[in-house]
């Protein structure tokens, strides 16, 4: 596997086509990339720990920034599952890490391993996997 963008390229490209997104591309590299998404109030659920769903979508934005390092820009590549484990509680105050690896990168399909953490921490608050679609290549 070979790089096809840059974390520079990949944070621009994401700024562009998500610009509603908070999450930042740290790294990335073929078959990999690190994110972080900064928690406020707004990515709090009552009990004061980080919300599913924004563990979801870091989760998803890590694999996203892993494939398309891998294989470039591609639009139409979507995700058709995520499975993810909730291990232990986020620390509220911190921001959330996940780092995805590509398992397999195939024409039509790939699949990613991610593990989320919080800032500071290695132990894991949750554990990813997911799966893109990649659309049809042009000859």
């Amino acid at each position: 596997m070979e790089e096809k963008l840059t974390t520079s390229e990949l944070a621009v490209y994401l700024a562009e086509v998500f610009p509603q997104s908070t999450v930042e591309v740290e790294a990335s590299g073929a078959g990999f990339a690190r994110v972080r998404q900064a928690v406020g109030d707004a990515e709090l659920r009552p009990g004061g720990t980080v919300s599913g769903p924004v563990m979801m979508a870091t989760a998803d934005t890590a694999t996203y920034a892993a494939l398309l390092a891998s294989i470039g820009r591609t639009p139409l590549a979507v995700t058709t599952n995520l499975t993810i484990h909730f291990m232990r509680k986020p620390t509220a105050d911190r921001d959330v890490v996940a780092e995805a690896r590509l398992l397999k990168l195939g024409r039509q399909l790939a699949v990613a391993e991610v593990r989320i953490t919080s800032e500071g921490s290695e132990a894991l608050v949750a554990h990813a996997t997911v799966t893109y679609s990649i659309p049809p290549q042009p000859a």
